[in-house]
């Protein structure tokens, strides 16, 4: 009797239908969205890191730092014959004595009283005695208040306070403003000609044979 040898059967593999697929890989998907969810901290939209800085405030910021500036500026003031005749004499030395250097220049505090001549645009001549000859300074008072003296004056104000470029130049802008509103409200600035005035200020050292003083006490007599 023969045996017959067969070897073993296999049965053929069933293809998955196009369905199957589309639900399988929709799973392997939503397996992953699932992870990812999961191995996600969420973060909480008022979280303070995500804040960042305050904004600045401008009118706050001059606020709350002239009276300090007003402070300081007279109590570094020099008389202005004194500061004219040193910086003619020596200008580093000056400088070195005197001032507080900023990216503009040095900037001088000074004190003077005179007599006040022609004005443009709120722009004083005042003529003081003791000076020497051809020294020009002169006064603003408004209603454009420009530079940065005040911010520069005390030397305690740096750029790296700031966020940036714009909100430095904002808090020079700031005090001048501040400037305004404490002291140059009081004083009659159309009707100064002819009148004796004793200013204790800040000046930017570009010319030095003429001053441009931004006041920060101011007293008409």
């Amino acid at each position: 009797m023969s045996a017959s040898t067969a070897g073993p059967t296999t049965t053929p593999r069933k293809k998955l239908s196009t369905g199957a697929k589309r639900g399988i890989w929709i799973g392997v998907i939503a397996l992953i969205v699932l992870g990812v969810v999961l191995g996600t901290k969420a973060v909480a939209n008022d979280d303070a890191s995500l804040q960042g800085a305050q904004e600045f405030d401008p009118a706050t910021f001059g606020a709350e730092n002239f009276p300090q500036i007003q402070e300081s500026v007279a109590e570094r003031a020099t008389d202005a014959a004194t500061l004219a005749e040193a910086i003619a004499a020596d200008p580093a030395a000056a400088a070195e004595e005197y001032a507080v250097a900023s990216s503009g220049g040095p900037v001088y505090s000074v004190t003077f009283t005179g007599v006040v001549g022609e004005g443009q645009s709120g722009i004083y001549e005042v003529h003081v005695e003791g000076v020497p000859e051809g020294q020009l300074i002169r006064v603003q008072t408004g209603p454009a208040v420009n530079g940065t003296e005040l911010r520069d004056a005390t030397g305690e104000i740096t750029f790296g306070q700031f966020t940036n470029q714009i909100d430095y130049q904002n808090a020079a802008a700031a005090l001048n403003e501040q400037l305004k509103a404490e002291v140059l409200a009081d004083v009659d600035t159309a009707a100064l000609q002819g009148r004796t005035i004793t200013v204790t200020g800040a000046f930017t050292l570009i010319n030095p044979a003429a001053w441009l003083v931004t006041p920060t006490e101011i007293e008409v007599s």
